[in-house]
């Protein structure tokens, strides 16, 4: 299956790969597209939490969404893809809607916590955990009202603009004493101004979104 990755991928690395534990939470527009790079990469040890179901309004930007997957319980439908594309995978699922007072729902330790979710305290508690952990984290800013993905890109927290939620999340990290220095997937692209509260969305920037989120994982282990 990867004969072609290790045409430029050490050996050495690929071994990394296969032995990284990784957390990956939501795998909606974002973490499915983080998930499917994951797996194709070789990744085999990957925790996946989300509590939602698939409907018709994710078809247009969900990778892991489908006529058939509608009304489907996501990170169970993500395993079983996962497990069609690589027999090896070993994904392990959590059902549940994950905030600041259920975290000890996930107890483990993991190598990487990739947040791909939509709350605003849970990404806050996220970073709690990796402190805590002392595990490596990346956290996705906002995809919606956007249509550029040549605008996404990593950074860190304290160098994002025209982003309202990383706005937000400084200001909650600087209340705590926190450092701002958090690596994150984000947009440069100021966001379209819509009629409702509801986000507009398009395949693109959600997809280069979960795509930065699998590479920083694989920089990070090639450095």
């Amino acid at each position: 299956m990867f004969d072609r990755t290790l045409k430029i991928i050490e050996p050495e690395l690929f071994l990394k790969i296969q032995k990284t534990k990784i957390l990956l939470v939501g795998v909606g527009g974002v973490g499915g597209f983080a998930f499917e790079s994951l797996i194709r990469l070789g990744f085999t040890d990957i925790t996946l939490i989300d509590y939602d179901t698939f409907e018709k309004s994710n078809l247009n930007r969900q990778i892991l969404c489908t006529e058939k997957t509608l009304n489907q319980i996501k990170i169970e439908c993500a395993k079983k893809r996962g497990e069609s594309i690589n027999k090896k995978a070993h994904i392990t699922l959590k059902n549940c809607f994950l905030n600041s007072e259920n975290m000890s729902y996930i107890p483990e330790k993991y190598d990487y916590i990739l947040d791909a979710c939509d709350t605003l305290t849970t990404k806050i508690s996220l970073i709690k955990k990796a402190f805590k952990d002392n595990s490596k984290i990346i956290s996705c800013m906002g995809t919606g009202n956007r249509l550029n993905p040549n605008f996404v890109e990593i950074t860190t927290l304290n160098k994002t603009y025209n982003d309202p939620l990383a706005k937000k999340m400084r200001k909650l990290l600087k209340e705590e004493n926190m450092p701002l220095n958090i690596p994150v997937v984000w947009s440069k692209e100021l966001p379209i101004k819509t009629k409702d509260r509801t986000p507009g969305s398009i395949f693109l920037v959600p997809a280069s979104a979960g795509l930065n989120l699998a590479y920083f994982v694989l920089e990070d282990l090639m450095n």
